[in-house]
């Protein structure tokens, strides 16, 4: 039961965590641990993480896919990256340089997930430890992976890069956009080194690493370590009102506490949203609906995202996809893998009965940027591929009252930390390359 995370007191602020873990099953323990901050190197990496210098036609900046006007995120179901201009459901087409098709699958909020309890990345964890790979970790570079990075999450920071459609740009737009389609990503020569030398040839940049690192030469897992730690500290989410309650420092409401209490017992959101952050970090397949482009092999075709099972090659794992942690929910529409569904009610009641709301999608209700000729629709519009993925769902119906339904929402709006929505440096003026920075 709860009572084992909690030393009674004797208050009654305690007692009352306690009575209501054991009314709710058990409770996480408010103790995430995450990387201590170095200072310099943390300011470093926001600069970096706001610098349009990391993209191939340096236009394109981490912040225009995960903004903090934006919880993080860009607001959109699908955003544009290389071959756009604006911020968010703002963004428009660059008609001189058009992108080749939307990024293929939602911008994922960064709260927490610099805390060392995060074990991969991505919606299909493509990037995620891994004991039986040299060096721990299994990435999608495989042995071409560059080495020296310091955690999970600056290797994560390393590949956003070399996207085309996300950051490096399209081929012959730049040096790094033609170093990626040639496959050239490490090494000298490669994606990254071109980057680094880039950066280390802005003087005030070369400054802040030498503070960091020394004199030595700048690699790109210098410039992932510097935004990896930027990401931990910056966007750490643990004073909520439910981090606050689970301390013994507050108290939900009378809604939240019955919300919070179905969420942890009998409804069995926990039983993926586990834990203080609300994730069990594995991934199941609860029959999301598919729009845009889809993320598949490069050699594959239609636009069938088939989740985790790119990864692992297992049947067993088609469209399965990351639980995705709940901190901050509120703010962080649009929600699932591909964010089908802006509204978060919607994207609660998916879950109740997943493959019914699957069939009666309204593809409509997604917030997309114009981006002529492009279909979004292709697997929605077929049979067959819904009924793949009806057939992969693991969650069972489930039946709520509007009232439950209400009380998990106000639950979920527990755990809204509006430090962290605001983000504690915040967004610089200006960036040592001189590049405009999206405010």
């Amino acid at each position: 039961m709860g009572c084992r995370f909690f030393t009674i007191t004797g208050s009654l602020a305690a007692l009352a965590v306690w009575v209501g873990a054991a009314l709710a099953g058990d409770l996480p323990a408010p103790d995430a641990e995450f990387p201590v901050a170095d200072m310099p190197q943390v300011e470093l990496g926001r600069l970096l993480f706001y610098d349009p210098i990391l993209s191939g036609g340096q236009t394109v900046s981490c912040a225009t896919c995960h903004h903090p006007r934006l919880a993080t995120g860009d607001g959109l179901s699908l955003g544009l990256g290389d071959g756009g201009h604006g911020l968010g459901p703002a963004r428009v087409v660059d008609p001189t340089n058009l992108p080749t098709h939307r990024i293929p699958r939602n911008a994922p909020a960064l709260f927490n997930v610099g805390a060392l309890e995060y074990r991969s990345f991505f919606h299909d964890g493509r990037l995620e430890l891994d004991e039986t790979r040299a060096g721990g970790i299994r990435t999608p570079l495989g042995a071409e992976m560059e080495q020296g990075f310091a955690n999970l999450l600056s290797a994560q920071t390393m590949f956003p890069v070399l996207s085309a459609d996300e950051m490096a740009g399209h081929l012959g737009e730049s040096d790094v956009s033609r170093a990626v389609r040639q496959g050239l990503m490490t090494g000298p020569g490669g994606a990254w080194d071109i980057l680094a030398q880039r950066v280390a040839g802005v003087p005030e940049y070369r400054a802040r690493f030498d503070e960091v690192i020394g004199a030595k030469p700048v690699h790109f897992t210098d410039i992932s370590d510097a935004i990896a730690a930027f990401v931990a500290f910056e966007w750490r989410s643990t004073d909520s009102l439910f981090d606050r309650s689970l301390r013994g420092e507050a108290e939900l409401t009378q809604d939240q506490t019955f919300g919070r209490d179905l969420f942890y017992g009998k409804v069995g959101c926990a039983n993926c949203h586990s834990g203080l952050f609300q994730t069990d970090h594995d991934f199941h397949a609860i029959s999301m609906p598919q729009i845009g482009p889809g993320k598949r092999a490069i050699f594959e075709s239609g636009a069938a995202d088939e989740g985790r099972m790119l990864v692992t090659g297992d049947p067993a794992d088609a469209f399965r996809f990351r639980t995705p942690s709940l901190r901050n929910v509120v703010d962080t529409a649009p929600y699932g893998h591909a964010g089908a569904y802006a509204q978060l009610e919607d994207a609660i009641r998916h879950h109740l009965n997943p493959v019914k709301h699957l069939t009666e999608y309204d593809p409509a209700q997604a917030l997309l940027p114009d981006l002529a000729g492009v279909v979004d629709t292709t697997v929605m519009d077929d049979p067959a591929e819904v009924a793949r993925i009806a057939a992969a769902n693991e969650l069972p119906p489930s039946a709520l009252s509007n009232g439950q339904v209400q009380a998990i929402m106000a639950f979920l709006g527990a755990l809204t930390d509006q430090d962290s929505l605001d983000g504690r440096l915040g967004v610089p003026a200006t960036v040592p390359s001189g590049l405009p920075v999206d405010q």
